[in-house]
């Protein structure tokens, strides 16, 4: 299964199903289901707080947002441009993985590749 690299506190509003939207400058023919990857990337804490408080999860310090891990699953079901519609997210135990992270697509797993 394929991973998508996604900043924090972005990764988080799309577990807790509040951001159905990733919006990336094209399209991509890939559907179903892949895992979420929140990137060690890091926006200023001034940012990080508004963008928290955007999606409503301003109860929580973003300092404390796992990043540099697989935190989840979502399926991307379609595309609007550069508008990628996700859906069904689901939170599973952090795991690192064991290839180096891209800033789009990449295999996380060995096991992946086969």
């Amino acid at each position: 299964m394929r991973a998508l690299s996604i900043r924090q506190p972005h990764a988080e509003a799309i577990l807790l199903g509040v951001k159905t939207r990733e919006h990336r400058g094209r399209e991509t023919r890939i559907r179903g289901r892949f895992y979420i990857y929140a990137s060690l990337g890091r926006y200023s804490e001034d940012e990080e707080a508004r963008l928290c408080d955007q999606y409503g999860i301003s109860q929580l310090d973003a300092n404390w947002l796992r990043r540099g891990a697989i935190v989840g699953t979502a399926e991307l079901v379609d595309c609007d441009g550069g508008d990628w519609l996700l859906r069904d997210p689901r939170r599973i135990v952090p795991r690192i993985p064991d290839r180096h992270p891209q800033p789009v697509w990449f295999f996380p797993f060995e096991e992946d590749r086969e």
